[in-house]
């Protein structure tokens, strides 16, 4: 089963730590968020994909400006 990510957009890339972090600071705003994590995805399908490590939080594109403000409120080096 696969997700349509067209009516997502990326806003983090980063360790799955800040990622959980982060989707906490955002459903306490009200943004709801997904995770997509490509190198996990590529083992679980019997390949590599992706950097271990390096998980790329998602949101609705409603929201993207909201979440892209408090992503870098939250870790302003991002």
């Amino acid at each position: 089963m696969s997700t349509d990510y067209s009516t997502y957009e990326h806003v983090y890339t980063g360790s799955e730590v800040n990622i959980q972090y982060l989707q906490e600071v955002l459903h306490k705003a009200g943004i709801q968020s997904i995770v997509k994590n490509n190198f996990e995805s590529g083992l679980r399908a019997g390949f590599g994909g992706g950097l271990p490590g390096q998980v790329q939080l998602l949101v609705q594109n409603s929201h993207a400006e909201e979440a892209l403000s408090i992503v870098k409120a939250t870790f302003p080096e991002a």
